[in-house]
């Protein structure tokens, strides 16, 4: 797969996607550059801004299994990794697979979940295996977690500990869609006809695991210069010096950016990576992973004002 392919297959990708998910293009962006860059994504935002929808559309778009786990305060680990069950007729433990097993694993609002069945995607997220009464089972190359959350309604949730924030790659804030886009969807919801060819809902299958393949081949092919390796390293070592951040980014964090910055050239037909791609995608990379100190959150800065002051100091490469 060359360059000119593989942005015809991204263009493929967002207009069937942005056939039925209005307004949300450059949610759907950087919801490709997650996927070519093997990259986990947690959507938050507040209920209605169809999160559960662009992944379901993900998954009709791509030729992968898909499954969806509805997180609750009474789910247990077993419910997502799967049991071993005795039959009776063989005298032998038989394993059932949980929902987990599968390509596309979309998380439902996963901090109604307590931190027990929280923890029983950790492996899976990192390592795309899973243990299962001392047996580990592969899940596969193209293991992939999409995750919701509700930030308004905090009655019943489980905050995600850092650990498992740092298994994202992007954290993105899904907000309401502009006016004419919401028009669009009543006017979707109501059966009046629509602008072009935006009231498809079936979607046709674009991206084959093949393709998929091939995609992530050449996301590893597009050339990092030291100097762009350097200006993410500095970037990530700033949150560690930063006096408003009591807790900064790891070393996962840096090697999950550069991934992305990659991912992003190439879907902006580059093979090569610009100080542009870094800055573009430094805090969805790095908002979930700070803990901010007292002093931020007394002046109410966020994770964003943080790291928005520190793209500013660091010097980019010319």
């Amino acid at each position: 797969m060359d360059l000119s392919e593989f942005q015809s297959l991204a263009d493929d990708i967002r207009g069937e996607i942005g056939s039925v998910v209005q307004g949300q293009r450059p949610l759907i962006d950087m919801l490709l550059v997650s996927v070519f860059a093997r990259g986990h994504c947690l959507l938050e935002g507040p209920p209605g801004t169809a999160k559960t929808l662009l992944a379901r559309c993900l998954a009709q778009v791509v030729d992968l299994d898909f499954g969806r786990v509805q997180f609750t305060p009474d789910l247990m680990p077993g419910d997502v990794l799967g049991v071993n069950l005795f039959n009776f007729e063989t005298n032998e433990f038989r394993l059932t697979k949980g929902p987990v097993f599968t390509d596309i694993l979309l998380a439902d609002e996963i901090n109604r979940a307590p931190p027990k069945t929280q923890a029983a995607l950790l492996q899976a997220m990192n390592e795309r295996e899973v243990t299962i009464d001392g047996t580990t089972h592969p899940l596969g190359a193209d293991f992939f977690v999409i995750a919701t959350q509700n930030p308004i309604e905090q009655h019943g949730t489980y905050p995600l500990p850092e650990a498992q924030l740092d298994r994202f790659l992007f954290k993105l804030l899904v907000d309401f869609s502009d006016r004419q886009a919401e028009i669009d969807i009543l006017k979707r919801s109501a059966g009046l006809p629509l602008d072009a060819d935006s009231g498809r809902k079936e979607l046709r299958k674009v991206m084959t695991r093949a393709k998929l393949r091939a995609g992530h081949a050449l996301v590893d092919s597009i050339r990092l210069d030291e100097t762009i390796l350097s200006y993410i390293v500095d970037l990530v070592r700033a949150t560690r010096q930063d006096g408003e951040i009591q807790h900064g980014a790891s070393t996962r964090a840096a090697n999950a950016i550069a991934g992305a910055v990659r991912a992003k050239a190439a879907l902006d037909g580059r093979d090569y990576a610009i100080p542009d791609d870094v800055q573009a995608l430094l805090i969805p990379a790095l908002r979930h992973r700070l803990v901010l100190g007292p002093t931020a959150e007394i002046e109410g800065r966020t994770s964003d004002d943080v790291l928005t002051t520190i793209l500013s100091r660091t010097d980019a490469p010319r």
